[in-house]
């Protein structure tokens, strides 16, 4: 199955006349989450659950054979985790996606774009 995709919210930058709400969406456990590589987003992660949960975010070899997946990261109940900016190179998988997943429904998964 496809993986579910993540909604991007994009920032106005420095001179924006009003503010800009961030879309956070529910991790999918089953067939897990991606989002459309920029080289400019961020990843916030907020666990609602009131256990700790983790999140796995999927590299792929830079042309330098480097690899670094963030393997389980342990997210602490009511907790906030940020990843970013994510450059093109280590995270960018074959389909143009970056490929995360989450240990339960109740993560809660945005990504910010910058312009």
């Amino acid at each position: 199955m496809a993986r579910t995709a993540l909604t991007k919210t994009t920032a106005l930058g420095g001179y924006q006349a009003a503010l800009t709400t961030l879309t956070m969406n529910a991790a999918d456990i089953a067939d897990l989450n991606s989002f459309v590589a920029s080289g400019n987003d961020f990843l916030i992660v907020h666990n609602t659950n009131v256990a700790e949960q983790t999140i796995t975010i999927t590299s792929v070899a830079d042309p330098f054979g480097r690899s670094g997946t963030i393997t389980t990261e342990a997210i602490a109940a009511d907790g906030y985790r940020v990843f970013g900016p994510m450059s093109l190179l280590g995270w960018e998988q074959t389909d143009g996606s970056v490929y995360l997943q989450a240990s339960a429904v109740d993560v809660l998964l945005g990504v910010i774009t910058l312009p």
